[in-house]
């Protein structure tokens, strides 16, 4: 994706992503300052939101729960931070597996949907447990999310949770994120082109190498394939061979009990 100019923003490929402060950071925002973030064409399945033009994907509140909300499926939190908006926090609940340890999504006709998910709850992204015990209106809490959007309006999917308990702490975040907003997020990201170069030399080399492994692994797994396939065609050999033994020897016994008849009814003559 080449570098776009709109207007006075410079937006830059996603390979230049890796040298931008907020990409791989827990941005400290306000929810209306979440509610400003952008999509841009090309980012839509990488989770990517722009405040200006930085990317960002993950980002941290501290806020005061005013409502949760329970459904079958999450658990929505509703934040105040005091930013002069609000925003819904995702947390997922856990699937409840069947008898047959198969995850189950019952529900519509004939089915009860509440039975399907314990009131344990997960992370959105790698499905760890969450402790959400203090999830409960009227308590302050720093959370940790990556970005969605719901019907047009963003929203959090919650990755980390812990309660607030001291003003303290909640001063010296609001002091981190307004300082974060002036000296980072109000400042258009601007890069160097002897930066986006090396940038995009090492996203050539990191996708040759990408190949090369996926050669490797190619070539691992047609060996390995070959390799199984000549094992089988050994025990096949073996198991013939066997076979065609086990024939002789029944053949030989046939013979040898026919011959013992034989000799029994000539005895008896």
């Amino acid at each position: 994706m080449a570098t776009v100019d709109d207007g006075e923003l410079v937006f830059y490929p996603a390979y230049c992503f890796r040298a931008s402060p907020t990409h791989f950071a827990w941005v400290k925002m306000g929810a209306i300052d979440v509610h400003l973030l952008t999509r841009r064409p090309g980012f839509e399945d990488q989770s990517t939101f722009f405040y200006l033009n930085h990317p960002i994907r993950f980002v941290s509140l501290v806020g005061i729960i005013v409502a949760r909300t329970e459904y079958p499926t999450r658990t929505i939190l509703t934040i105040d931070d005091s930013s002069g908006a609000t925003i819904d926090v995702i947390v997922l609940k856990a699937p409840v597996a069947d008898d047959d340890n198969s995850q189950s999504v019952r529900g519509g006709k004939g089915g009860n949907p509440q039975s399907t998910y314990a009131t344990e709850h997960v992370a959105a992204t790698n499905k760890t447990t969450l402790d959400t015990a203090v999830l409960v209106p009227g308590t302050v809490v720093r959370i940790k999310g990556t970005l969605s959007v719901f019907r047009g309006a963003m929203q959090i999917q919650l990755e980390r949770v812990s309660a607030i308990r001291d003003t303290n702490a909640e001063m010296r975040f609001l002091d981190q994120r307004s300082r974060y907003l002036v000296e980072v997020l109000s400042v258009p990201w601007r890069l160097p082109e002897v930066e986006i170069e090396r940038l995009r030399y090492e996203a050539d080399e990191e996708e040759e190498r990408l190949e090369e492994e996926q050669e490797r692994i190619k070539r691992r797994q047609r060996r390995r394939i070959e390799r199984e396939e000549k094992d089988q065609r050994r025990i096949e050999k073996l198991w013939e061979r066997e076979e065609r033994q086990r024939a002789k020897e029944a053949r030989y016994c046939r013979d040898a009990g026919a011959k013992f008849m034989r000799d029994v009814e000539e005895r008896k003559v």
